[in-house]
């Protein structure tokens, strides 16, 4: 590659790096915004105080943690030329976030059987504020999925090397950046009675 091949791909990486972290921070204004409105609402009469939170988005938090490790370990794997640790850890990574969001759904039916229910007569401002909030990051978690199994597929076909990772590395991001935001909503949702 001559100098200015160079230069384009640097502006074309940063470039990349730029629009992924603008997504980011724009996520963040919204969940910000959520808890926000919890918080608020949690001054009205009918606030449910007492309420625990489903077991099953304790375990699925535990299991997204496990997620972002796994997720590491591939990156970590294909910078040191181990491609088939680094397709193993994706795929694991993978199964770790189905496995998530079919807690999360397992964690829903929890609270509809405690009757617990998004809207309706027997809804509940508090848990209306909690489907919303578990269900936004799903749909979240469903695009950072989806950018999993695309990284997964380039991976399988053999892009990433190290030196030239960068799709592998804007997938872990994103990544890495929806389990952290899981890890404040569910300690939020806790703490924030």
């Amino acid at each position: 590659m001559d100098l200015t091949e160079v230069d384009i791909e640097v502006k074309n990486r940063r470039a990349k790096k730029m629009m992924l972290w603008f997504g980011i921070v724009s996520l963040i204004m919204g969940f910000a915004g959520w808890t926000s409105a919890y918080i608020v609402s949690s001054k009205r009469e009918d606030w449910i105080s007492d309420l625990d939170l489903p077991q099953a988005f304790l375990i699925s938090t535990g299991v997204l943690l496990i997620s972002s490790v796994t997720y590491f370990l591939a990156k970590l794997a294909v910078s040191r030329n181990d491609q088939s640790k680094g397709t193993l850890f994706l795929i694991i990574t993978l199964v770790l976030g189905i496995t998530f969001i079919i807690l999360q759904f397992l964690g829903f039916s929890q609270m509809v059987e405690n009757g617990y229910y998004f809207t309706g007569p027997t809804s509940n401002i508090k848990m209306s504020y909690v489907f919303l909030i578990a269900a936004v990051h799903i749909a979240h978690l469903v695009a950072g999925l989806i950018s999993l199994l695309v990284v997964l597929v380039q991976q399988l076909r053999g892009k990433y090397m190290p030196g030239n990772m960068l799709g592998l590395e804007l997938g872990a991001t994103f990544w890495h950046f929806l389990d952290f935001l899981w890890v404040y909503l569910i300690l939020f949702m806790y703490f924030v009675k």
